[in-house]
C-alpha cells in the first residue's frame, strides 16, 4: 500500500513542487506551493463541484427531511425508508459531499511528508529524470515565512476560511418553536458548534504543522470558497 501510495501520489506531487520550484522566478517555496495547491484544485475541480451541488440540493431538501423525521419519529425504519426515498426522488447523494474531502487526504499526506522530512538529497533521488534537481531548498517565502517551521499567521488564515466555507454552505432555517422539536433544535446548536469548532480545530492543527501545510490548507480552502461563490451565483441566475 505505501508503494502505491509513494508511486501514485509522492512521487509526482513531489516533482511537480521541485519543477515550480525550479522555474518560479526567485525559486519562492511558498509560491511554488501555492501553485501546486492550484494544479490539485484543477485535478479535483469536476469532484468538488459535485459536491457543492449536492451540499445545496441536500439544503433545499432540509424542509422535507423535517417532515420526515416528525411523521416517522417514533418508527426509525420507516424514517430510513422514507429518506432513502426522497433522495432518489430528487437524485441526490447525501453522501457526495464527503468524497473531495476523502481523496484530498492523500494529496494531503503527501504535501505533509514531502514538508516533514524536507528536500533532501535522498528525496531528489525520487526525481523523474526530466526535472533539474536543485542544489538546495530554501523554505523562506516572502522573504519572511519559514514554511518548514509552525506559523501562527498561517494557521489563523487558514482556519479563517475554514469558518468562511463552512458558513456559507450552512443550512439556514428559522428557529423551530414548537413543543416537539427538541431534537431539531439540538441539530441547530450542533450545526452552530461546528461552525466554530471545525475553524477552531484547523488553527490548533495549524499551530504543530509546517507552515508549508497550513499554507497549502489556506489555499485549498480558499479556492473552494471561490468555486462555491461560483457555483451558488450561477445556479441562482
Amino acid at each position: 500500500m505505501s508503494n502505491i501510495f509513494h508511486i501514485i501520489f509522492y512521487k509526482p506531487i513531489l516533482n511537480l513542487l521541485v519543477f515550480l520550484y525550479d522555474i518560479i522566478p526567485g525559486h519562492d517555496f511558498g509560491l511554488a506551493i501555492i501553485v501546486l495547491t492550484i494544479v490539485i484544485k484543477i485535478v479535483l475541480l469536476p469532484l468538488s463541484k459535485k459536491s457543492i451541488e449536492s451540499q445545496k440540493s441536500l439544503q433545499e431538501l432540509q424542509p422535507k427531511i423535517e417532515e420526515i423525521k416528525k411523521k416517522y419519529a417514533n418508527n426509525k425504519e420507516e424514517m430510513g425508508k422514507a429518506m432513502i426515498g426522497l433522495y432518489k426522488d430528487n437524485k441526490v447523494n447525501p453522501f457526495s459531499s464527503c468524497l473531495p474531502l476523502i481523496i484530498q487526504l492523500p494529496f494531503f499526506f503527501a504535501i505533509f511528508k514531502i514538508i516533514k522530512t524536507k528536500l533532501t538529497s535522498d528525496s531528489f533521488n525520487s526525481l523523474y529524470s526530466f526535472v533539474q534537481k536543485p542544489e538546495m531548498i530554501n523554505y523562506i517565502s516572502l522573504g519572511v515565512l519559514d514554511l518548514s517551521k509552525p506559523s501562527i499567521f498561517l494557521a489563523i488564515l487558514a482556519g479563517l476560511a475554514q469558518f468562511w466555507q463552512t458558513k456559507m454552505m450552512m443550512a439556514k432555517k428559522p428557529a423551530i418553536k414548537s413543543a416537539g422539536s427538541q431534537d431539531e433544535n439540538m441539530m441547530a446548536i450542533m450545526n452552530k458548534q461546528m461552525l466554530y469548532f471545525m475553524p477552531a480545530l484547523t488553527v490548533f492543527i495549524g499551530f504543530t504543522l509546517p507552515g508549508g501545510l497550513s499554507l497549502y490548507w489556506f489555499t485549498i480552502t480558499l479556492l473552494t470558497v471561490f468555486q462555491q461563490l461560483f457555483v451558488l451565483k450561477k445556479d441562482k441566475k
